[in-house]
């Protein structure tokens, strides 16, 4: 059959001449080799990892978006009784009120009659936004009637600064200029109106809450209102009476936390900063996560053995350049494997040239952590971006970072900054969850996928429940077509390999190619430089 191409505006019928593709002596002399296994280190993969925490509507009806999440800055000061939100520092500390359309509720409907699962965040910073109007001039935390001399004013609102002044924080800043104190009690009331709206979780309704977002930047990002460095024991506290606010409101709903923005919230406190300190030493010597998980365990044990904590989540954004130029693209690429290997050092600050942490295998270290701490806890990043999704590196990258949350057993994912439909960086979600345009998907089963090179060719293997059809993703992370021979085991006897192709040759479209054939168990394949490629075996 030909090439059969798949835009993104769905199935397309265009077809173009295309041919089989063999191995050349020069791609066959790189000696890379793939393999597979079905009967070994098959797990189920979670569909939530495919989660988004927003998106264009159609894209999310398309991929079948499973998760969405209601968060970031804004939420930490959200309050539902009036629909008005606090922007941080991210925009000069104003108060907002939502739009109909950028309601709570409205996410909750709109995710819910599509079929997509939610997470919301609860405020647990201690206080929410008061009744504000809705135009200019808005309540901010830095007005200039107490703050006159800052470094800048919102040009929209020549009232509301930024909070510093020749770059410093300014102090001083009155809570009450925007904000009403709000404890674990407005959290329960929460999302009793959500189940008030939209039922249990159980029946429909919200299915997780969030322990609020990146507690340990409160008093960078908040700073008008949360001014002091969050200890051990103010995010354990809050945390616990806040999950157990949501567990009274609705006992069917998951809990979500802690949220924390990066490595540095991982393991510290504000109070003690990058590395555990006197806080983490008050507490039994643990770094933040592993006392944090302990704390909502001891919790637990001490009200009848109740789980308070479902999903333990962090944030990751790897410490590298938006960029594509070679350094910043081949960076990229190598930078996932920070998410599992431990011979990876990392190139950024977080390495040797700054506070020198040992390799982060970060999922591998939190599943341990959990083990240790609070077993029986899923495993959730609900922030994290590779960047450059306008770009064919930036979608190598995203491809990659899917079949490393499949194959390592991740529970729940939602991008921050979501591509456009349009762009590179949605292809490699098409890839996994809409390949070829009628819906079909990557496999729900990991199975054991090897490369000999994982860096050149890196490779994820799953099977479909639905037919048994064994499904093979391959990133091609080179500037060169690269070819190697695929070997399966313990798959019964397929004579061809259907194929698709995401690459530079045509950025808008998923291309279908000729099938390949598949001899006593090995399918040999070309795979274009810069690009990902699906190989489907259907079970015969």
């Amino acid at each position: 059959m030909g090439l059969q191409r798949w835009g993104a505006v769905g199935a397309a019928a265009t077809l173009v001449a295309g041919a089989l593709a063999f191995s050349s002596p020069a791609a066959a002399a790189t000696g890379l080799t793939l393999s597979l296994n079905v009967s070994a280190a098959r797990h189920p993969i979670s569909p939530d990892i495919y989660g988004l925490n927003g998106a264009d509507p159609a894209f999310a009806a398309e991929i079948g978006m499973p998760v969405a999440r209601w968060g970031g800055n804004a939420s930490s000061r959200y309050n539902f009784r009036n629909h008005t939100y606090n922007t941080g520092s991210d925009w000069f500390f104003e108060n907002i009120v939502a739009g109909d359309s950028n309601t709570l509720e409205s996410f909750v409907r709109t995710n819910r009659d599509r079929g997509t699962k939610q997470v919301v965040t609860v405020p647990m910073i201690g206080w929410v936004a008061k009744d504000s109007p809705s135009s200019h001039p808005f309540a901010c935390g830095f007005p200039a009637t107490r703050f006159p001399q800052q470094d800048q004013f919102d040009q929209w609102d020549a009232n509301c600064g930024n909070g510093k002044l020749n770059g410093s924080n300014l102090t001083g800043a009155v809570p009450t200029d925007t904000s009403i104190p709000a404890d674990a009690s407005f959290d329960g009331e929460m999302v009793s109106h959500l189940v008030s709206q939209f039922g249990t979780a159980a029946n429909g309704g919200v299915r997780i809450y969030e322990l609020d977002n990146e507690p340990v930047l409160w008093s960078s990002t908040h700073r008008d209102v949360h001014p002091d460095a969050v200890t051990y024991d103010e995010l354990g506290g809050k945390g616990t009476a806040t999950a157990a606010a949501i567990k009274a409101a609705d006992p069917t709903a998951a809990v979500l936390g802690p949220s924390g923005w990066g490595y540095c919230e991982w393991v510290a406190s504000g109070a003690d900063g990058c590395a555990p300190g006197a806080d983490a030493a008050a507490h039994g010597g643990l770094n933040l996560s592993q006392w944090y998980l302990k704390n909502m365990k001891d919790y637990g044990d001490a009200h009848g053995g109740k789980r308070f904590l479902d999903y333990f989540d962090q944030h990751y954004y790897p410490q590298i350049s938006g960029g594509t130029d070679p350094g910043s693209n081949a960076l990229r690429l190598r930078s996932t494997r920070s998410l599992w290997d431990p011979a990876y050092v990392e190139e950024s600050w977080i390495g040797p040239s700054g506070v020198n942490a040992p390799p982060l295998q970060f999922i591998r270290t939190m599943k341990a952590w959990v083990a240790q701490y609070y077993p029986g806890t899923k495993v959730a990043i609900t922030e994290y971006n590779w960047g450059a999704l306008d770009d064919i590196n930036g979608a190598l990258a995203e491809a990659d970072v899917l079949g490393i949350f499949g194959r390592e057993g991740l529970d729940l994912a939602t991008m921050w900054g979501e591509p456009q439909p349009a762009q590179p960086g949605a292809y490699a979600f098409r890839m996994y969850r809409n390949y070829d345009g009628a819906g079909s998907r990557f496999g729900d089963v990991s199975v054991s996928a090897t490369s000999s090179d994982q860096g050149q060719l890196a490779i994820y293997g799953a099977q479909r429940s639905s037919d048994k059809a064994l499904t093979v993703m391959v990133v091609n992370k080179t500037g060169g077509d690269l070819t190697a021979p695929l070997s399966v085991a313990g798959f019964h006897r397929t004579a061809t390999a259907q194929r698709f192709t995401y690459s530079p040759a045509d950025l808008t479209s998923i291309v279908r190619g000729d099938d390949l054939c598949v001899d006593r168990g090995t399918v040999t394949a070309t795979y274009p430089a810069n690009s990902i490629t699906l190989l489907v075996l259907p079970r015969r």
